[in-house]
């Protein structure tokens, strides 16, 4: 066991409350969620910054010896790479996403270069029983995940906000929607659902008038999977649910053919009765068409209305309409519409006034 003096605490870390002065150990776990600490090795001009605790973005350099999580990502438009088998003090690694996952990268984006590579310090410790020396690995997460949770809103109105790819606007909408939603008065919780961590977005929707927010890191899950993405988002669900809000609306980050599970999710019998209205983003009409006819041909699900940049303009939002027979609703432009179109949906009324 030694000391490291850490530069910059990776948001992935977000539930451990850990401190710039940290014990670090050789042993190494490799497994998901578990915390290292690592030195920057190489720098970058794009795709440079790391997500503090702070939500603040700060810019990593050679020789800044950062805190993230062991774990894999499978992005269709970002770094992919694997949990590595083994890890000891002074092997390589590299920083995955923005969020502080770190494994080994198995593919690049021609956008962003090569990922940054880091030089591992060891494990960082725990020291959960008081009183005592006895240090243990870190993990991410401040509830253990739940394989067999069961999904239990109460009757709470459900909105789930899918996309036909990353990048497609849910984010936005699910802000749009909050904002909206909170004008009329109504009591909003929110989540995110899919994706690699990165408390971003839950931000973001905090800042449009979320009153609680959610993501799958809080239960001890980096990266998402069709095995782990039902279960943790029933225990969001559950979570939210139990603070009585007016609606719940969650965002599945990556698209609806992905590797984050959002298919896994939407198939899941529990979670689909729990759900009252089903947003779809879609970047272009031929991604609408090909969205809309993958949820009612593979899900038999029916999307109440389509957002996102297709419906930039009214040729889209005509061509939507006219073509697959969906409400079509600019998110950022048209934001109150969207709002009122899905509190009408729910038959939650004005209450501001």
């Amino acid at each position: 066991m030694k000391t490291v003096i850490a530069d910059k605490i990776a948001s992935v870390t977000q539930d451990v409350a850990l401190k710039r002065e940290l014990r670090v150990a050789p042993d190494i776990p490799c497994e998901e969620g578990v915390l290292i600490a690592a030195e920057i090795l190489s720098s970058k001009t794009s795709y440079n910054t790391l997500e503090l605790v702070s939500g603040r973005m700060a810019k990593l350099r050679p020789g800044d010896v950062i805190v993230g999580a062991l774990g894999q990502r499978k992005a269709l438009f970002g770094y992919s790479g694997h949990l590595p088998e083994k890890l000891v003090p002074g092997d390589t690694v590299q920083v995955l996403n923005m969020g502080g996952v770190l494994g080994i990268c198995d593919s690049i984006n021609a956008n962003f270069g090569a990922p940054f590579d880091a030089r591992v310090l060891g494990a960082v410790l725990d020291f959960p029983y008081l009183g005592e020396r006895i240090g243990v690995p870190a993990r991410v997460g401040k509830v253990p995940l739940d394989k067999d949770a069961v999904a239990d809103t109460g009757g709470v109105p459900v909105v789930a906000i899918a996309g036909t790819c990353m990048n497609s606007g849910k984010t936005a909408a699910a802000c749009a929607l909050i904002s909206r939603l909170r004008h009329l008065g109504l009591t909003v919780d929110a989540f995110k659902a899919t994706g690699v961590s990165l408390r971003r977005d839950i931000l973001a929707m905090e800042d449009a008038g979320a009153r609680n927010t959610s993501i799958f890191t809080d239960f001890g899950v980096v990266s998402t999977t069709a095995d782990n993405g039902p279960p943790v988002t029933r225990m969001m669900l559950n979570q939210l649910a139990a603070e009585s809000p007016d609606v719940i609306v969650y965002e599945l980050g990556d698209g609806i053919l992905g590797a984050y599970g959002v298919e896994a999710i939407l198939r899941d019998p529990a979670i689909r009765d729990t759900l009252t209205y089903l947003a779809l983003c879609a970047n272009d009409p031929v991604a609408a068409w090909g969205g809309v006819k993958l949820l009612r041909d593979e899900f038999d699900l029916e999307p109440h209305v389509v957002t996102g940049p297709a419906t930039d303009n009214v040729v889209g939002r005509q061509i939507i309409a006219d073509r697959l027979g969906v409400a079509a609703i600019n998110a950022v432009t048209d934001g109150a519409a969207l709002g009122d179109a899905v509190a009408a949906s729910l038959g939650l009324g004005d209450r501001a006034n």
